[in-house]
C-alpha cells in the first residue's frame, strides 16, 4: 500500500471540550537482508500480534513500549485509537503481503478515522521491505502525509536502528531504548509519550537532531553490560542533565546485518526549541563513538573450544553457552547444527539446548508421540554452508506443545510470544527445544513451557548473543560466546555488501582518526 493510495490530511481542528486523540500503532521487524527467507505475515501473527480493541488490554502492564504509551495516555486521559502491535523475529526482508497487512491496517485507520491531536509510533529502526526500501521511513513518511504537518508524531526505536536521517523530518520525536539487553522498552515508551505530552501541552517545540557516522556497528552491538558502550551512554546521560533544553539522548549502535544505504551506528539529540545545541551535542557523542571503533570484544570459541568447555564444567550453576552466528536475533535460521553436533559427541551429560529451528522435526515428533523413538534429519536445512548440514539423529520425545509461552524475565515480562508448534527432544546427553518458528531463547519462559527447567541443567546453549543475559546472568555460573558458523557470524567478510556507503568501516581503511567527511554517508 503506497501513501499515494491517500489525500493528504492535515490534522484539523478539534473542539477545546474534546479529548485529545492519538493513534497508536506499532509494527517492529529487523531485516537481515542477507537471508533467503522471506518475513511474510505468518512470521508476525506467530510471534506477536494484537489489532483493534485486543491492543490495549493485550500489552498493557507488560514490558514493551505500547505499555509505557499506555501508562502516560491514561494519566493524561487520551483517547487512544488502536490499529496494530505486531514483532516478527528478526529475518529477511518484510514480503508485500506483511506490508499490505500491518502498515497498510496502520495507514487506513489513521486516514478513517481522524483527524488526531498526535501519533504513537513503535518502529523498530532496521526494517527492509521485499523492494529494498526502508520500511520505517516509509511508514513514518506515508503516515505523515495522513495526519497531516500540524500532528505531533513521537517515535520509539530499538537501539540497532538503521536510522534515515529522514525521519526527522517527519517526526518530532525519536526515542531508542538505551539498554541491550533492551530491559528498558517500557520505559522509553512512557518518556516518548511524556514528551509528546509536553507538545500537546504547549510548553515547547520538540524536534529531533541525526547524526550518522560510517560504520558497520559499534563494538559488540552495543552491549550495554560493559565498554565501551557504558562510557558512551554515561556521557549522554550527564549532557543530559547539564542541558535541560535536551530531552533526550539515544544511541543507536547500528544493524551490520543489512546491505542498505541507511546501516550504521547514529546518535538522535531531542531537543527543546534548540537546533544548534542539539547539533553540538550530537557531534561530541558521534565523536566519542568514532574513537572506540577499535575495542576488543569478548572472546568467541570455536564449537570444539565450547564443547570441551562444557565436558569440563563441574559447577553447580549453569554454563552458559551463546552461539551469536545462529541467533534468530539477528536474523539468521536458528538450525546451524555444528554446536548441537560438537555438544552431543564430547560435550558431557545433563545438557540443555535450544532453540534449535526445524519445522519437519517437530511435525515427525508430534505425530510419533511423548515417549517415542524417532529418527531425524535434525537442522541445517536453511543453507547448510553456514553452520553446517542436517543430523542424522535418533532422539526421546520428552515434550510437546503449541509453542506458546509468556516471558517472565525481564525483557518482555508479561508478553505472550510463541515459537510455533514445538518439541523437546532427548538426543543422547542433550535435550533440544525444537521450534517451527525461529525464534530466540532469550527468556526462559520457552524451555518451561515444555517441562525444562534451565537452571537444573549442567550446560545450557543458546542461540543468542545478548539478549539472554537479561535472564541467565543471575543463575550461571559462566557465560561463553560460540561461533558456530552461522548467517549472523561476527566474520563480516562472509558477506558481499552492494549498496552500504562507502568508505565505511571497518570494510576500508582508514587514514588517521577524523570521519567528519562522514556527511557523504548521510
Amino acid at each position: 500500500m503506497s501513501g499515494h493510495d491517500f489525500l493528504h490530511r492535515s490534522s484539523g481542528t478539534r473542539k477545546s471540550d474534546m479529548p485529545t486523540k492519538v493513534l497508536l500503532a506499532q509494527f517492529m521487524h529487523e531485516t537481515n537482508t542477507f537471508s533467503h527467507r522471506e518475513t511474510d505475515t505468518p512470521a508476525f501473527r506467530g510471534f506477536y500480534c494484537y489489532e483493534g480493541a485486543t491492543l490495549i488490554p493485550a500489552l498493557r502492564g507488560t514490558a514493551n513500549e505500547v505499555a509505557g504509551f499506555v501508562d502516560v495516555a491514561e494519566a493524561e486521559g487520551w483517547e487512544l485509537v488502536p490499529t496494530v502491535a505486531t514483532f516478527a523475529t528478526p529475518g529477511g526482508a518484510v514480503s508485500d503481503r506483511a506490508w499490505s497487512d500491518f502498515a497498510g491496517t496502520i495507514l487506513r485507520i489513521a486516514q478513517e478515522q481522524g483527524p488526531f491531536d498526535a501519533v504513537l509510533l513503535s518502529l523498530h529502526g532496521a526494517m527492509v521491505r521485499a523492494d529494498g526500501r526502508d520500511g520505517d521511513a516509509l511508514l513514518l513518511h506515508e503516515l505523515r502525509q495522513i495526519v497531516g504537518p500540524d500532528c505531533p508524531i513521537a517515535v520509539t526505536l530499538d537501539l540497532h536502528a538503521n536510522l534515515a536521517p529522514q525521519m526527522a523530518k517527519d517526526a518530532e520525536i525519536l526515542m531508542s531504548y538505551k539498554t541491550f539487553p533492551h530491559v528498558d522498552m517500557r520505559g522509553t515508551g512512557a518518556k516518548a509519550a511524556r514528551a509528546l505530552a509536553e507538545i500537546l501541552h504547549g510548553q515547547t517545540d520538540l524536534r529531533t537532531v541525526i547524526r550518522k557516522l560510517p560504520m558497520l556497528t559499534l563494538p559488540e552491538g552495543g552491549r550495554t553490560d560493559r565498554e565501551p558502550m557504558q562510557g558512551l551512554q554515561k556521557l549522554a546521560r550527564s549532557l543530559e542533565v547539564d542541558a535541560p533544553e535536551i530531552c533526550d539522548i539515544s544511541i543507536n549502535a547500528g544493524f551490520s546485518l543489512a546491505d542498505v544505504p541507511e546501516i550504521g551506528p547514529s546518535v538522535t539529540v531531542c531537543h527543546r526549541d534548540a537546533p544548534e545545541r542539539a547539533a553540538r551535542v550530537a557531534e561530541q557523542i558521534a565523536e566519542a563513538m568514532w574513537q572506540v571503533r577499535d575495542e576488543t570484544g569478548e572472546p568467541i570459541l570455536t564449537p570444539t573450544e565450547a564443547a570441551e568447555l562444557a565436558r569440563t564444567h563441574a559447577e553447580n550453576a549453569p554454563l552458559v553457552l551463546a552461539d551469536l552466528s545462529d541467533n534468530p536475533g539477528d536474523g539468521a535460521y536458528a538450525d546451524a547444527t555444528e554446536v548441537l553436533g560438537a555438544l552431543i559427541e564430547k560435550g558431557g551429560d545433563n545438557i540443555l539446548l535450544g532453540a534449535l529451528c526445524d519445522p519437519d522435526a517437530v511435525a515427525q515428533a508430534q505425530h510419533a508421540g511423548v515417549g517415542a523413538q524417532v529418527a531425524l534429519s535434525l537442522g541445517g536445512h536453511s543453507a547448510p554452508e553456514f553452520g553446517g548440514a542436517p543430523l542424522k539423529v535418533t532422539a526421546e520425545v520428552r515434550a510437546l506443545s503449541d509453542g506458546t509461552f509468556i516471558c517472565d524475565g525481564p525483557m518482555w515480562n508479561g508478553v505472550a510470544q510463541s515459537c510455533g508448534t514445538a518439541a523437546l527432544l532427548r538426543i543422547e546427553d542433550v535435550d533440544v527445544l525444537v521450534s517451527s518458528i525461529p525464534t530466540q531463547a532469550l527468556d526462559m519462559g520457552i524451555f518451561r513451557a515444555l517441562g525444562a527447567e534451565p537452571t537444573r541443567y549442567r550446560v545450557v546453549a543458546l542461540k543468542s548473543v545478548q539478549h539472554f543475559r537479561a535472564a541467565y546472568t543471575p543463575y550461571a555460573a559462566r557465560i561463553a560466546l560460540v561461533d558456530g558458523g552461522g548467517l549472523a557470524s561476527p566474520r563480516s567478510g562472509r558477506r558481499t555488501y552492494d549498496r552500504i556507503p562507502r568508505p565505511i568501516y571497518p570494510l576500508d581503511e582508514w587514514r588517521g582518526t577524523d570521519f567528519t567527511h562522514s556527511d557523504k554517508h548521510t
